[in-house]
């Protein structure tokens, strides 16, 4: 029986944080704390395993925060476990940390190496086939929740300034959002 309920446990959290992420995708800071709150211990503490020191583990989790904040759109649950993303991620960022500590910084002549923040051609191509069906997905929403979700996503609108422009409670916009948001992800795991 403490089995089942681990499983049924492991299952909401990883739902949650996937949702989670989707709220981030849309820039809702509440989940970025609500993310922190729920992940920080265990991915410094795989920062903490990598970095030589704790000011170093802690100033690469701070990069591992922002950079979830700017690529969380990229996440897919189809690849991976929210979890293991968030892990790939303060792993990839230790150790992009200790490649840069280790590049000597000779005269003023030698050029030093400067990470490449763009997106791979992999990473452009995944981008394009999940937006084309993002649009796809997006068509098969009725109007008020396609307009809310577009403004949320490409204007960055909050769901105050939404739930004001369409004369509709906070609790309103906040549901539609949500509503709207579940069907994306059905419609994108088709």
């Amino acid at each position: 029986m403490k089995n089942a309920d681990q499983r049924t446990a492991s299952a909401d959290d990883r739902q949650r944080l996937s949702g989670l992420l989707s709220s981030l995708a849309f820039g809702d800071r509440s989940a970025l704390a609500e993310l922190y709150q729920r992940t920080s211990a265990k991915l410094y503490g795989i920062c903490l395993q990598l970095m030589p020191s704790q000011s170093e583990a802690e100033d690469v989790l701070q990069e591992v925060y922002l950079t979830v904040w700017r690529r969380a759109a990229t996440f897919d649950p189809a690849r991976a476990s929210p979890i293991t993303w968030l892990s790939v991620v303060a792993r990839n960022k230790a150790i992009d940390q200790l490649r840069r500590a280790r590049l000597p910084i000779a005269d003023g002549d030698s050029a030093i190496e400067v990470e490449d923040e763009r997106a791979t051609a992999i990473e452009m191509i995944e981008e394009r086939e999940s937006q084309g069906q993002l649009g796809r997905c997006l068509e098969e929403l009725d109007e008020t929740q396609r307009s809310a979700i577009r403004s949320a996503f490409f204007n960055g609108s909050s769901y105050r300034q939404l739930a004001e422009s369409s004369n509709v409670p906070l609790g309103t916009m906040k549901s539609w959002i949500r509503r709207a948001l579940l069907r994306l992800r059905e419609c994108l795991e088709r």
